[in-house]
């Protein structure tokens, strides 16, 4: 089964900017790059604007699943 993702670019604003790329994948795992450190970054490590941008995506995702499940079943 392929595994099918969104990608998701964001840029921290204030002094300590990241670039960030949000990888949401289908069967329900994700991945957070920095794309200046090539380094894998966890939620918990997301700061104030980059873990609201999350959080919405996060929330929009698991809608979008839940309402395919439901097409699919119904």
């Amino acid at each position: 089964m392929k595994s099918n993702c969104e990608n998701f670019r964001f840029v921290e604003r204030g002094r300590s900017s990241r670039d960030l790329t949000f990888k949401f994948y289908n069967d329900g795992r994700l991945v957070i790059l920095d794309n200046d450190t090539e380094e894998v970054i966890s939620p918990r490590d997301l700061r104030s604007d980059s873990r609201d941008f999350y959080v919405r995506k996060r929330i929009a995702f698991i809608k979008n699943q839940l309402t395919a499940s439901q097409l699919k079943y119904a």
